[in-house]
């Protein structure tokens, strides 16, 4: 196994191991929002990796990554919209208080 590799994977795990930290602690919904976003770009990280170790002459890892990142926007102007709905309604974005809209 090529010891290079895991320069880049090192870093790419240390990014998803806060984001799942900061998605089981956070209390806020853009905090949380933000954490998730890290475990995808962590997960894009490892397809541009392993494109780059494992082939070389080939770009689908590359492409995959794009295609990621613009669902990943989409997805995130989506979460930000029902967020500020969410703030709009109750008054906050933290998870315990949206109990509130069940009334």
């Amino acid at each position: 196994m090529n010891l290079d590799i895991l320069w880049y994977l090192v870093p790419s795990v240390i990014m998803f191991c806060c984001g799942v930290y900061g998605f089981v602690t956070r209390k806020n919904m853009i905090a949380m929002l933000v954490s998730l976003e890290l475990m995808l770009n962590s997960a894009d990280l490892n397809f541009a990796i392993f494109n780059r170790f494992l082939f070389p002459d080939k770009m689908e890892g590359m492409v995959f990554t794009l295609f990621a990142i613009a669902i990943a926007a989409a997805e995130t102007a989506v979460a930000i919209a029902i967020i500020i709905n969410i703030y709009r309604s109750i008054g906050s974005t933290e998870i315990v208080e949206t109990n509130k809209m069940k009334h």
